[in-house]
């Protein structure tokens, strides 16, 4: 007997192929290995999640830069604002709050708009291919957690940067 299965489902049905084709005797059916193709297939898309994923972790690389570079400059133009709020009573800790929190938003903002592009882009996708739309739950909430986690840690340099000023030398900038 010759069985052609789905290649995601391979595993499955082998496991059951024998005590389905003889009940009384699953011992005298043989369920070979699938073709070299198959396996060559499987590899391949594995090769290409793994592509996507370190694409993905390039893109959240290149966006901490950018958010960085942004909030570094953030800080250079502020420097008048920060010396104010600091002449005033505000704490170390406030200031570096504050820019931890923008950045913070400036990166779920990006975070947000790049899940929303991303799940058109698949819904786009599966359309045009004929396939079942399949997006796991928990995939944009991982996204927008890792897009939290690199504006918090590319926010901290410059949050410790503006705490840091000493509030007469930064109104002296002015």
């Amino acid at each position: 007997m010759y069985l052609r299965v789905d290649p995601d489902h391979v595993a499955d049905v082998a496991s059951v192929l024998a005590f389905t084709a003889a009940p009384s005797d699953p011992r005298s059916v043989q369920v070979r290995r699938p073709s070299d193709v198959l396996l060559a297939r499987i590899a391949a898309k594995g090769a290409f999640v793994g592509l996507f994923l370190g694409l993905g972790g390039v893109a959240l690389l290149v966006a901490g830069v950018g958010i960085a570079n942004i909030m570094v400059i953030s800080v250079l133009e502020r420097r008048a604002e920060i010396g104010l709020r600091r002449a005033l009573g505000a704490r170390r800790r406030d200031v570096a709050a504050q820019f931890l929190l923008e950045s913070a938003l400036l990166a779920g903002a990006g975070g947000v708009l790049g899940i929303g592009l991303g799940c058109l882009a698949t819904v786009v996708a599966a359309h045009l291919a004929g396939n079942p739309l399949a997006i796991p739950p928990v995939a944009p909430l991982a996204g927008l957690a890792a897009a939290l986690a690199v504006g918090a840690l590319a926010g901290g340099y410059p949050a410790v940067r503006a705490a840091r000023l000493p509030p007469a030398d930064a109104l002296r900038t002015v």
